[in-house]
């Protein structure tokens, strides 16, 4: 008896530890029956692909919120990344006499470096200032919209950019797209870096007790810094593929965007009280994401209603991640 009560809390833990792929696994199962298109590889291709500019950010958002912060930031350091980028294409060759490709590294550099420092910029104050993150991060954002604004003139920079760089967006490597490769490549770097390194270890010790971490001699602030660097230069890798697939850059891409990653973030099972998460639940939440977008499209739900169900989503993920733990430990 005891021991088929042993395997029973066994089940009742991995289902609760796989909810997530458990429920993705019958959507699937549903969307095939009800879109026969839904199973195609060129499906599953335009999927990977419109995950692929909020994935790589949602990777970089894992590691802020599993050291205990926020960054609503990062849809603004989307378009703020494109139009630097578009802006030093426009304008660089005709200044200096310099090529498209020499002024679209340039900008793209000159984006990265930005973005990086604003995300130290993010960890510098939250730590050394104690202002939250969710006020500095919301005045970021603010303040880039304008920025970008400013620098694009309110208006789209369309058609500025070298061939190569739209196929950033838009090219493929034999029938894979672009993105996706992209995607993989930031996931398997991130993945490495928070299950193999110090600096991994050092984001969960800082997001379960930072005092503790502390004075157990990490460096918080370092840590803090890492984090909010990461997630603006990975925001930045996707307004690089945003602006590649539209052919352009404007001061409004990556508006309202803090949404889905913080849902495909929470989704995968990162705590939003921060000490709990992995990259690759997040990769799973990514998925769930798009495979939901995906399947209202095919099922030709409204724009209003996908609203509705992504909010409700977002709202259903973080119950989860408070009830979930407490419910283990009940079974236990």
């Amino acid at each position: 008896m005891r021991i088929n009560e042993f395997h029973g809390r066994a089940v009742k833990i991995f289902i609760l530890d796989h909810i997530i792929a458990i429920v993705l696994i019958l959507l699937i199962l549903f969307l095939s029956f009800a879109a026969p298109s839904f199973l195609t590889v060129t499906n599953w291709l335009n999927i990977l692909k419109a995950i692929s500019m909020k994935g790589v950010i949602a990777f970089g958002m894992t590691m802020v919120i599993i050291a205990g912060q926020i960054d609503l930031s990062i849809g603004s350091v989307v378009a703020i990344a494109g139009v630097i980028a578009a802006f030093a294409c426009e304008n660089l060759p005709g200044m200096s006499g310099m090529s498209l490709t020499a002024a679209a590294i340039i900008g793209m550099l000159t984006a990265v470096i930005f973005s990086g420092g604003l995300g130290a910029f993010h960890g510098f104050f939250q730590v050394r200032c104690g202002m939250p993150a969710f006020i500095i991060t919301l005045a970021a954002q603010l303040f880039l919209y304008g920025l970008a604004g400013i620098i694009c003139g309110g208006f789209p920079i369309a058609g500025k950019m070298p061939d190569w760089f739209n196929h950033i967006g838009v090219g493929r490597v034999g029938n894979i797209p672009i993105p996706a490769i992209i995607l993989v490549i930031i996931f398997l770097v991130s993945f490495f870096v928070m299950g193999y390194t110090r600096i991994g270890r050092a984001v969960y010790a800082v997001g379960g007790n930072a005092e503790a971490a502390r004075l157990a001699g990490i460096n918080v602030m370092t840590t803090e810094i890492f984090c909010f660097a990461a997630t603006a230069v990975f925001a930045t890798i996707g307004g690089f593929i945003n602006s590649a697939q539209v052919l352009q850059a404007t001061f409004n891409f990556g508006r309202g965007w803090e949404t889905d990653v913080i849902s495909a973030v929470v989704i995968g099972g990162t705590s939003m009280t921060g000490g709990v998460g992995r990259i690759s639940g997040t990769m799973l939440g990514i998925i769930f994401i798009g495979v939901i977008a995906n399947g209202m499209t095919l099922l030709d739900v409204s724009v209003y209603m996908q609203y509705v169900i992504r909010a409700t989503l977002l709202f259903c993920a973080v119950l989860l991640s408070i009830f979930l733990p407490k419910l283990k430990q009940k079974i236990s």
